[in-house]
């Protein structure tokens, strides 16, 4: 019976065209068998994202010839051209498909789209090779379990809950809600969704809360520290992503007005709206948060 691969890829470029590099992430049967990262030099995040497929499927020939793949990506741009559905226009974009396509027999490989929060282990590898963490071999060997080390040894572990703020106006309309001076309240639903779980966090009995000043989540925050009696610190580093010129503009409205910079965010987490903040950014931003 043919050996089944899974393959989550990742690619970006910081400027695009600037430093770019990719990310893969290869998993047989639920268990990680490489991790694949490299800066690639200057590139544009299309390139990138080619790269990392490249890489996981030319890891997967070594692995077995023979072997079924199924490709999840967050790029709509590489599956729909890989899955054939969409014409590959630019000509550097050919020789990459191209390049995939003999990497691997493409009768054996599969692909679909999946959201950026379900590539975030590709995105972070992608992330970690253009910050400098490029490795020696393009196949890495799985990390550390560190919360293994934690429990064998005699260090108190510190456990971190992350509590989403109630319903505002703008969650049913499926708007973007960031840092922009919309800054919208809970609504009734939402203060009763505050007021739920602050009834459970009471029953985890925390030590510390904090929470973004945003009026969301000061209010939710207000909800949990009557239950818990603490105090609230608020800190700005814990702010929502900021969509810029985006916020309060839903989906279909931000994809009439600004369709290639939509695209563009949908390709990469190192893209940022207008007046606005990227993914990575705010991940760098969280880390330093999380090291308070």
């Amino acid at each position: 019976m043919a050996r089944t691969f899974k393959l989550t890829a990742d690619g970006g470029s910081r400027g695009n065209p600037g430093p770019a590099g990719y990310g893969a992430v290869v998993t047989e049967n639920g268990k990680i068998v490489a991790e694949l990262f490299d800066v690639i030099g200057v590139a544009t995040n299309n390139v990138a994202e080619y790269s990392g497929l490249l890489a996981g499927l030319t890891h997967i020939h070594s692995l077995d010839p023979a072997a079924e793949v199924e490709v999840a990506m967050d790029s709509k741009l590489v599956v729909e051209q890989m899955s054939g559905r969409w014409q590959i226009k630019h000509a550097d974009m050919r020789v990459l498909a191209k390049q995939c396509r003999d990497a691997h027999p493409a009768s054996l490989v599969k692909y679909s789209w999946i959201p950026r929060d379900e590539n975030s282990h590709a995105d972070r590898l992608a992330n970690k090779a253009l910050d400098g963490g490029q490795a020696d071999s393009p196949a890495i060997a799985i990390q550390e379990n560190y919360l293994t080390d934690r429990l064998r040894g005699n260090e108190d572990p510190t456990m971190i809950y992350f509590v989403r703020h109630g319903e505002t106006i703008l969650t049913p309309l499926r708007k973007f809600s960031g840092t922009g001076p919309l800054n919208p309240e809970l609504t009734e639903e939402g203060l009763a969704q505050a007021a739920t779980v602050a009834q459970e966090i009471a029953k985890i009995k925390p030590d510390v809360l904090i929470a973004s000043p945003l009026q969301r989540t000061r209010q939710t925050a207000e909800a949990i520290a009557a239950t818990t009696g603490l105090p609230i610190v608020f800190d700005e580093i814990w702010y929502e992503l900021s969509f810029g010129s985006w916020d309060g503009l839903t989906n279909d409205e931000v994809r009439e007005k600004f369709p290639d910079e939509y695209q563009d965010w949908l390709n990469s987490s190192a893209y940022a709206p207008g007046g606005g903040e990227s993914y990575d950014q705010a991940r760098i931003r969280i880390e330093a948060a999380m090291e308070k």
